[in-house]
């Protein structure tokens, strides 16, 4: 196989119980009759159901090497080296049109996104082509629409609906299983939000996951600048702060798949984007704006708030300074009936004086305060009939008062992550509110 021809990949994402191997021997099935198409499974337990399930609904086996199974971790983070080895494999040893990788239920798909668009992995043998996600139309309609919450993962430290969210945000197909068992008018309640969450995504409704299979092989979607600001917050804030909790803040990698704090001088905070003339967020009754303050919240005040979250809001995402946890930028998400707060990095101004200067000059856009340095809180909100000065009035009113800032912090009861003293490392911190968590 040469470097120039270059199988393409279709990426398939979604939840547990969605209809995602349904879905891929429904193509293996109807397209196998006119392509030959590889598959490479992937799943958490240490058997591989998934394989066997589509190895017993097709002609092809894992012993003449066209099904591929990948199990007991997950290829977004855990199986990396294995699943470039099994790319090289089917690359060199086998005879194909496409690649499906089907990715496990609580995957994340921008990780083995990224793998495919860099050129020092064996991903750079192939062309990744199209990225879909199927959704349990009912599913969808009792986290988002009812605001019902989801069984937690396994792991327990990462609310579904969070994960349910980005998988709809980082797709360029959206797959809506299951539209047999909701109503008309749910199912248009449901696509409402999924254009919220991603305004210009491809929507195909499905029964029992039967696609035509030109709808998701070879459909030359999927582009890396794109796919950075899919998702609406992103079109709505800029951040690019570091992962790693004592690392430097940078800027965004080149694909942009990063959900990272920063300053940049790029910030758009309102609601023009190039996709609106595609998909006007006002067709949807959407709407979204960009609460930004440079100055902490109270951690009693501000707790008190989210728990009892705004309806209106479908999708909540930013980073924020809470009292008492100065040393690091906390990440806040919202999905549905749950919100996840956790340490996203460490603000520029806990830096030694010489890194702060060289990141300053690098940044010639940051807001910088004398005392307080990069510190601050930048929360996009998206939704459908938001109070959006209610809330930013509510929010404002869980700010430290002038009084505050000259208190103890310490004293304050503080349930958000980032405590050094703790027992867990504070990049391993987080808190879950809302649903059963």
């Amino acid at each position: 196989m040469s470097l120039d021809d270059q199988p393409p990949v279709t990426i398939l994402s979604g939840g547990l119980g969605t209809g995602k191997t349904t879905l891929l021997n429904h193509l293996l099935t109807v397209g196998g009759e006119q392509y030959d198409i590889a598959v490479l499974v992937n799943d958490v337990g240490e058997v591989n159901v998934d394989a066997d399930l589509i190895e017993n609904g097709s002609d092809l086996s894992m012993d003449d090497g066209g099904v591929t199974e990948l199990s007991n971790g997950c290829i977004c983070c855990g199986l990396q080296d294995e699943l470039d080895q099994e790319l090289r494999r089917l690359a060199f040893d086998e005879e194909f049109d496409y690649l499906v990788i089907e990715a496990s239920g609580i995957s994340d798909p921008v990780p083995i996104a990224r793998r495919f668009v860099s050129p020092a992995r064996a991903s750079a043998l192939y062309d990744l082509d199209t990225t879909v996600t199927v959704v349990d139309a009912h599913q969808f309609h009792w986290a988002f629409v009812l605001g019902e919450p989801l069984t937690s993962s396994d792991d327990d430290t990462r609310p579904l609906s969070e994960l349910l969210a980005e998988q709809v945000e980082f797709c360029d197909v959206l797959v809506l299983n299951k539209c047999d068992l909701v109503s008309d008018e749910e199912r248009a309640e449901v696509e409402r939000v999924i254009r919220t969450l991603h305004p210009d995504v491809d929507i195909v409704r499905a029964t029992e996951s039967a696609v035509d299979p030109d709808r998701i092989l070879g459909t030359e979607q999927f582009d890396k600048d794109e796919a950075s600001n899919s998702a609406r917050w992103k079109q709505d804030i800029s951040t690019d702060h570091e992962d790693d909790a004592d690392a430097e803040p940078h800027e965004h990698d080149d694909n942009g798949t990063d959900t990272d704090h920063g300053h940049g001088e790029d910030h758009d905070h309102g609601d023009d984007h190039d996709h609106d003339h595609l998909h006007p967020p006002e067709e949807f009754g959407v709407d979204s704006f960009v609460y930004e303050r440079h100055r902490p919240f109270h951690p009693e005040r501000f707790h008190e708030w989210l728990r009892s979250f705004p309806d209106s809001v479908v999708r909540a995402k930013g980073h924020m300074w809470v009292a008492g946890r100065d040393r690091y930028a906390l990440n806040l998400s919202q999905a549905g009936a749950q919100i996840h707060v956790e340490v996203n990095g460490r603000w520029a101004a806990t830096l030694s004086e010489s890194r702060q200067e060289s990141y300053r000059e690098s940044h010639p856009g940051l807001q910088w305060d004398d005392q307080w340095g990069d510190r601050e809180v930048k929360l996009v909100f998206i939704g459908a009939g938001m109070d959006s000065i209610g809330i930013a009035d509510e929010l404002d009113d869980c700010l430290l008062t002038d009084e505050e800032m000259d208190a103890d912090w310490s004293a304050f009861e503080n349930r958000f992550p980032g405590q050094r003293s703790y027992s867990k490392p504070p990049t391993e911190q987080r808190l879950v509110l809302g649903g059963e968590q």
